[in-house]
C-alpha cells in the first residue's frame, strides 16, 4: 500500500481529515454532471477538487475546488503526480476511460495506490450510466465466466426498465457543440497547450453534420424502403452496424485504428465462406458525420472481393428490424450487441467488448462465424444485465436536471462506500486486458500517445 499523500490542496487548503476522503474529478460530459457528483459527495463529509484542462471543462466547473492544467499532455503525468501527493487525494474519477489524460491519471493511481473510477453512458440504456473501476471494456473487471456471471445473479431483482429522463437530441447536441467549440476558439489563450483527443477537427465534424441532419427525414425513409426489401425477399443476410469513426471503443478496445480496416476483414471472410445466397448489410450508424465516404469506400472494398452485389449499405431507418430477421450481426464493440442478443441475434464481436462472453457472443473465428446458427442464451443475458444493473451501472441522466439528480446521487453513494464494482475482483491484469495486449492495442499512457491517434483530420478517407 503506498504511503498516505501529504501536503497542500488546491488553493492552499489541508488534504481531508482522518475517515474522510479527498476526490479529484477531470474531465466530465459536457455538462455540470461530475459538478453534481461531487456536491454530493461534499455533503456525505467529503472533500472534492477539480482539474480543468480546457476552456470547456472550465465553464462547466469554475469554483473555489477547480485548479487548472496548462502544460503539454506530455508533462501532464508527472504534474499530477505531484498535485495528488501535495493535496493528499485519495480517489481519482473521469469520464471516458482512454482519454489520454485520464489514462496517465489512472497509471499514476496505481503507482500511488489511489483509487480510481470511469464513468460513461450506461450499457443498459437509455436512463443509464457506467460506473467501474480503474476502466471499461480492455480495462474492466466485470465476470467473464458464464457460470460466475449466473452465481452472482442468481438472487438479483429485475431490472427496472422504464424511461425515465428522456432528453431531446438537440439538448446533448448543445452541450457538445458549445463544449467543443470553446475549446476550438479559446484554447489558444487560456489553455494553449491542451490537446484535444478528437479523430476529426470539431468544424469538420459539425459542417459536415448540417446537411446530413436536413436530410436526416429523406435518409430514413428511404432506408426503410431498403430494409423492407431486405427482410421482404427472404434472403439471408448478415447485418454490421458501423461505430462513429472517433469513438474511443474502435480507436482503443480494438486492433483497427479505422472502420475500413474492419469492413476489409468482414467483406474478406463473407467473400471466401458465407453461404453465395448470403448478404452482408452496412448499417451505417444514426450520428455518422458523413465525413467518411462509407458507401463509397464500402463498395470498393466489395468489389475488390468479387462480391459487390452482395453487398449493402443502408444509411438510415430501423437498426432493430434488421437485427430481428438477420442471420447474424458483427461488431467492433458496440453497445449495440447487446440489442442483437436480446432479439437472438447470433452475433459475433471482432474487437474487445464487455459481453462478448462464451454463450452469448460467438466464439469461433471470424471464417466459421457464417456457418454458425448457435443463438445467444437468453438465461445467460438476463442474468448479465441484472448484474450489469447492480454492480456497474446507476441510474440516471447527465442532460436533464431530473436525471442528474438521480444519477448524481447513487454515484457519489457509491463512490464514498468504495462499492464501485461490487465483485470483489482483485487480478492484477484483468482479463480482457490481457486479451487487448495480446492483438496489439495501445493501452498504456505511452502506446496511446504515440499510436498518432490524437491528431485531429478535416477529411481522413480509408485506402486499404
Amino acid at each position: 500500500m503506498a504511503e498516505k499523500p501529504q501536503g497542500q490542496g488546491a488553493g492552499g487548503s489541508e488534504p481531508a481529515s482522518e475517515g474522510k476522503r479527498t476526490f479529484v474529478f477531470l474531465q466530465g460530459p459536457p455538462s455540470v454532471f461530475c459538478r453534481r457528483v461531487a456536491d454530493e459527495l461534499e455533503l456525505l463529509g467529503h472533500r472534492t477538487l477539480r482539474i480543468n484542462l480546457c476552456p470547456g471543462d472550465w465553464l462547466a466547473w469554475h469554483d473555489g475546488r477547480a485548479v487548472s492544467y496548462r502544460g503539454t499532455l506530455a508533462g501532464f503525468m508527472d504534474w499530477f503526480r505531484d498535485f495528488a501527493r501535495r493535496t493528499g487525494v485519495t480517489d481519482v474519477v473521469y469520464y471516458a476511460d482512454r482519454v489520454p489524460y485520464h489514462v496517465a491519471a489512472a497509471e499514476v493511481a496505481a503507482e500511488l495506490g489511489l483509487s480510481a473510477s470511469a464513468y460513461e453512458f450506461g450499457y443498459l440504456r437509455p436512463d443509464w450510466i457506467t460506473l467501474e473501476r480503474d476502466g471499461m471494456s480492455a480495462h474492466s473487471r466485470f465476470p467473464l465466466d458464464p457460470e460466475r456471471i449466473r452465481t452472482l445473479a442468481r438472487d438479483l431483482p429485475p431490472i427496472d426498465r422504464r424511461p425515465l429522463y428522456t432528453h431531446p437530441f438537440w439538448l446533448e447536441a448543445y452541450h457538445e457543440v458549445v463544449y467543443n467549440l470553446s475549446n476550438v476558439f479559446c484554447s489558444w489563450f487560456s489553455f494553449p497547450r491542451y490537446t484535444r483527443d478528437r479523430f476529426y477537427h470539431p468544424l469538420a465534424e459539425y459542417l459536415r453534420f448540417i446537411p446530413r441532419l436536413v436530410q436526416s427525414s429523406w435518409r430514413n425513409s428511404v432506408a426503410e424502403h431498403l430494409i423492407d426489401d431486405v427482410i421482404g425477399s427472404g434472403i439471408p443476410y448478415y447485418v454490421f452496424p458501423l461505430q462513429i469513426q472517433s469513438d474511443y471503443q474502435l480507436r482503443y478496445n480494438s486492433p483497427f485504428s479505422h472502420i475500413g480496416e474492419a469492413a476489409e476483414e468482414v467483406i474478406r471472410s463473407f467473400a471466401k465462406s458465407a453461404p453465395v445466397s448470403a448478404r452482408l448489410v452496412f448499417k451505417i450508424h444514426p450520428l455518422d458525420n458523413g465525413i467518411e465516404p462509407w458507401p463509397k469506400l464500402l463498395k470498393q472494398i466489395a468489389r475488390r472481393y468479387g462480391v459487390r452485389k452482395r453487398v449493402y449499405v443502408i444509411d438510415g431507418g430501423n437498426l432493430n428490424r434488421l437485427l430481428e430477421h438477420a442471420k447474424g450481426a458483427l461488431m467492433i464493440n458496440s453497445t449495440t450487441g447487446i440489442h442483437a442478443l436480446r432479439v437472438g441475434c447470433p452475433t459475433k464481436v471482432l474487437g474487445i467488448a464487455l459481453y462478448d462472453i462464451a454463450g452469448l457472443t460467438s466464439q469461433v473465428p471470424l471464417d466459421q462465424f457464417w456457418a454458425d446458427r448457435t443463438p445467444p442464451d437468453a438465461d445467460l443475458l438476463d442474468h448479465l444485465e441484472r448484474l450489469l444493473a447492480a454492480t456497474i451501472q446507476v441510474k440516471g441522466n447527465f442532460y436533464v436536471e431530473k436525471g442528474r439528480r438521480a444519477g448524481a446521487y447513487a454515484m457519489a453513494r457509491r463512490l464514498a462506500e468504495g462499492t464501485v464494482n461490487g465483485l470483489g475482483t482483485n487480478e492484477p491484469v484483468p482479463p480482457r486486458l490481457a486479451q487487448a495486449r495480446a492483438a496489439g492495442i495501445a493501452t498504456t499512457f505511452d502506446e496511446q500517445v504515440n499510436d498518432g491517434t490524437q491528431t485531429e483530420r478535416w477529411f481522413h478517407a480509408w485506402r486499404g
